[in-house]
């Protein structure tokens, strides 16, 4: 089959739930950040033959159709195709993945994987009125509780994440030191530049006046294990899981350029990574966070490599917990990980985590000149993804 590749990754600063971001219409975010990915690859909208686009959570009226609308807001052909897909938290990698798959098939030549999530767009909904009422109140229904209990249990995805430090005896203090690691990786990233080479400024409207929004909002300077170790349990008493262990939820967009090396060398663009395998395992429900292990063992299996083969790796946080699973289950160094931040410090969008993370994969082996990153997710109802990526020596 067709080898896949990867250019030109951009992306919106993230914002806090509630923060800069809420004022600004989903899809005119997510057209925004593709056409700066199209342009920072030098690749002319015209020339795309196909959009894949995801979000978990559709928020605005015109989000029920992202792909297509944002693929026209963007600036492609009316003849390019439009998919939209969604794989929970994994989102952003499924997009690259059936990206992917359309140019392995033939269907397409050059692609754009792009996804959005703003949940601080998310509306409330009434689920009793399509047929009437016959009396008394009727229920808001907070459309984000769907989103964040298992479809199962009814658990929070957090009560998951005690269940894996239950289950396999993880400490709250080490899961603490851990996310006072996520932050301080985060502020440093952003304080090097690093996070910003990925960013588009967006102009956001806070009340009369308009700013540019291009830092993460999420991270927080001052964050100490004594500051950890005063918040309570999140989910359940006597727990281990805290807001301050945990992910953010935060707004965002992403997008990358995905190719054949036919469809970028007719452009003249050089890819920065090649996709080189992905594995999909489903793993049970209420210990939705052990998803990246058996995911990264099969990858491996499937490639024929080795940990130690890996320069660096990206797993979500989505909890302190499912990073400290990994590494003890697979022997991943904690300085060959996370090394800018993650869900616990810039925040988990799903539809943009999975981008993000692939371009801080692409960006950290073109800095440091290595060879292989993976990607890798634990899914809400159980599941998880790694994703292989090798990079293309310029």
């Amino acid at each position: 089959m067709k080898e896949v590749f990867l250019s030109s990754g951009a992306r919106s600063a993230l914002g806090d739930f509630g923060g800069s971001l809420k004022n600004v219409e989903f899809t005119e975010l997510a057209s925004t950040v593709a056409r700066a990915a199209l342009t920072k690859s030098g690749i002319n909208p015209s020339a795309i033959d196909h959009i894949v686009f995801t979000t978990t959570c559709p928020t605005d009226k015109d989000s029920l159709f992202s792909a297509r609308v944002v693929g026209m807001k963007t600036g492609l052909p009316e003849s390019a195709a439009a998919l939209d897909v969604s794989r929970a938290c994994a989102s952003g990698l499924q997009a690259i993945i059936s990206a992917g798959q359309q140019l392995q098939s033939g269907h397409s030549k050059l692609a754009l994987a792009a996804g959005a999530e703003m949940f601080s767009r998310a509306p409330y909904a009434v689920t009793t009125s399509r047929w009437g009422n016959a009396r008394g109140n009727q229920e808001l229904e907070d459309i984000l509780e769907w989103c964040y209990r298992c479809p199962f249990s009814l658990e929070y995805m957090g009560d998951t994440a005690e269940n894996l430090a239950e289950k396999y005896q993880y400490n709250r203090e080490d899961m603490d030191h851990y996310a006072v690691t996520s932050q301080s990786r985060a502020l440093a990233a952003i304080e090097s530049g690093f996070l910003a080479k990925q960013i588009v400024p967006v102009t956001v409207t806070e009340g009369k006046s308009k700013k540019i929004f291009e830092i993460d909002e999420a991270p927080r300077e001052g964050i100490t294990l004594e500051r950890l170790a005063k918040l309570k349990p999140a989910f359940q008493e006597g727990g281990k899981v805290t807001a301050g262990n945990s992910s953010g939820v935060t707004d965002g967009a992403a997008a990358l350029v995905i190719g054949d090396k036919e469809g970028f060398a007719q452009q003249g663009v050089s890819p920065e990574a090649r996709v080189v395998d992905w594995a999909v395992v489903g793993v049970p429900p209420s210990l939705m966070g052990h998803g990246p292990v058996p995911a990264i063992r099969e990858v491996l299996e499937r490639t024929k490599l080795k940990i130690e083969d890996i320069d660096y790796f990206e797993i979500n946080e989505a909890f302190a917990v499912v990073n400290l699973h990994a590494e003890k289950q697979l022997g991943i160094p904690r300085d060959k990980h996370n090394l800018y931040g993650g869900g616990i410090s810039v925040g988990h969008p799903p539809g943009v985590t999975g981008l993000r993370m692939a371009m801080n994969g692409m960006q950290h082996l073109n800095e440091t000149k290595g060879r292989y990153a993976i990607l890798s997710m634990c899914l809400g109802a159980g599941q998880g993804l790694a994703m292989l990526i090798e990079r293309v020596a310029n």
